[in-house]
């Protein structure tokens, strides 16, 4: 079952945090696989992905955010988009586009970033706005301070986390086929969130940026963390691995209804509602080029088709099969 586990190093200002997606990254690659136009991601857009979804949770998770979180990278490569998004309950869901195809040991780069124009963007939308209030959007370039190529997400978001918040940030990210997994630290702020409307709080937070000893410590443990550890090995094994000669205080981890977890908001009946909108006469032009409709969500890519009677049973409910039943997505 997928997990998120939250931790503190005691008495310094560091916080720290694991994820690991297990049955919630299958669900979406299945979804994803079970399409008969897009078929399963390629490996390398398997694991960008599956990192963009780990980091999205982890990110969520760190600032309790009573709204959507989204992160996304777009650029000029294959890979013209890709999305996750995580709800304040840990409910997500993430999708890729992918124009052409893409080598099995494509780079971030060549899959977003052949020119040096792509772009990760994280966007903060909030439940419930206010008339008029936009969502807050920052946007940072796959690229470092001297214009060179970043090849590893984590990179790209630490130097996010350094813009946005002025707050060292650590992240080592890693995902395959059944797994995407996460590890963030992060440095405190000097006043939690005050910090964010208090001028005099941020210029210390500023002051504080690469020269905490107790942060640049444990971040260089937590950096030695490779792939195939953040893969193969459990929270416990983890922790006590990287950060044995540390006082960690742990908190109960999120899992089940609380945790991380699949959920997209597609349906056949807004499916439904969307052909009604169609019109009569442009189903029927449909079904009678194509013998049904077809319409795949874009997020998750589940294929919803409706044969001419359920085409006949939007415009006109009553009407019903003679078995009373009706074709499944």
């Amino acid at each position: 079952m997928s997990e998120l586990h939250k931790f503190l190093f005691d008495g310094l200002p560091v916080r720290g945090m694991v994820v690991r997606l297990t049955d919630t990254w299958t669900e979406m690659l299945r979804r994803r696989a079970s399409n008969t136009e897009s078929g399963a991601y390629a490996a390398p857009v398997q694991q960008l992905l599956g990192e963009l979804l780990a980091a999205a949770a982890l990110m969520q998770a760190n600032i309790k955010f009573d709204g959507a979180l989204v992160v996304q990278i777009s650029g000029d490569g294959p890979v013209k988009l890709a999305v996750a998004e995580v709800q304040p309950d840990l409910a997500m869901r993430a999708t890729a586009t992918v124009i052409g195809s893409v080598p099995a040991d494509a780079s971030l780069s060549a899959m977003v970033n052949v020119g040096n124009l792509g772009r990760c963007a994280i966007t903060l939308d909030p439940k419930n706005r206010f008339p008029g209030q936009q969502p807050y959007q920052g946007v940072v370039p796959l690229f470092g301070d001297r214009g060179e190529k970043l090849e590893k997400l984590s990179d790209v978001l630490q130097h996010y986390m350094l813009q946005s918040e002025q707050l060292d940030t650590t992240m080592v990210l890693a995902a395959n086929d059944t797994l995407a997994a996460g590890l963030l630290i992060q440095r405190l702020p000097s006043q939690g969130a005050g910090n964010l409307s208090g001028a005099t709080h941020r210029v210390r937070d500023e002051d504080e940026i690469g020269v905490n000893e107790h942060y640049n410590r444990i971040a260089l443990l937590a950096s030695s963390l490779k792939r195939e550890e953040l893969l193969g090995l459990d929270v416990d094994t983890i922790l006590r691995r990287l950060f044995w000669e540390e006082s960690v205080t742990r908190f109960e981890p999120l899992t089940g209804d609380t945790g991380p977890r699949f959920a997209c908001s597609c349906s056949r009946a807004k499916v439904g509602a969307m052909i009604v909108s169609l019109g009569v006469a442009e189903a029927e032009s449909i079904i009678e080029e194509r013998g049904e409709i077809e319409v795949a969500c874009e997020f998750c890519g589940v294929q919803y088709r409706f044969d001419p009677v359920d085409a006949a049973q939007l415009f006109h409910p009553a009407a019903a099969r003679p078995d009373g039943t009706s074709t499944a997505h």
